[in-house]
């Protein structure tokens, strides 16, 4: 195999942008930028998140099995970027950005995003250096209704191949 093509192809994939959040270890809130979600049933509602082993959002996901994903919206370039490492969460607040947890997991939801979801893992699969976990939505809310999403195709950033 051509290993630019597959790179190219694989880099040609359709992602949104997101911010993942759940309570780690000892209940300190983790953050994260995140591409590789999708749903993957209507019933019961499912989706699909795949998160690098080595990274601290996945020991806080393994942990505790709740999270949130909060949806991006255009022109939030900044805070995505800002969660490629997360600032420490202190008083409410990852940074510049306020959160408040999530009603049913706990997870922080952060308030200037669009909309949330929320998830408990029911199953997980582990491959290569990301694990899939397979989470049924448990909660979601919207702040700014009809907000245009921010895609990764939108931004000078890539993340496949």
């Amino acid at each position: 195999m051509d290993e630019s093509l597959k790179r190219l192809v694989l880099r040609e994939l359709p992602y949104g942008l997101y911010v993942m959040t759940a309570m780690g270890p000892g209940g300190t809130p983790a953050a994260s930028t995140l591409t590789w979600i999708s749903q993957c049933s209507f019933h019961p509602p499912l989706v699909m998140i795949a998160i690098q082993r080595t990274s601290q959002m996945h020991e806080a996901v393994a942990a505790n099995g709740g999270l949130a994903v909060n949806l991006l919206g255009e022109g939030q370039q900044e805070i995505a970027k800002t969660f490629f490492r997360a600032p420490a969460a202190d008083g409410g607040r990852f940074g510049d950005y306020r959160y408040e947890p999530g009603p049913v997991t706990g997870a922080p939801l952060l308030t200037d995003l669009p909309a949330w979801l929320e998830a408990r893992v029911t199953d997980r699969v582990e491959r290569g250096d990301h694990t899939v976990f397979v989470a049924e939505v448990v909660g979601a809310g919207v702040r700014h209704a009809g907000a245009n999403p921010l895609l990764l195709s939108d931004t000078p950033w890539n993340y496949g191949g």
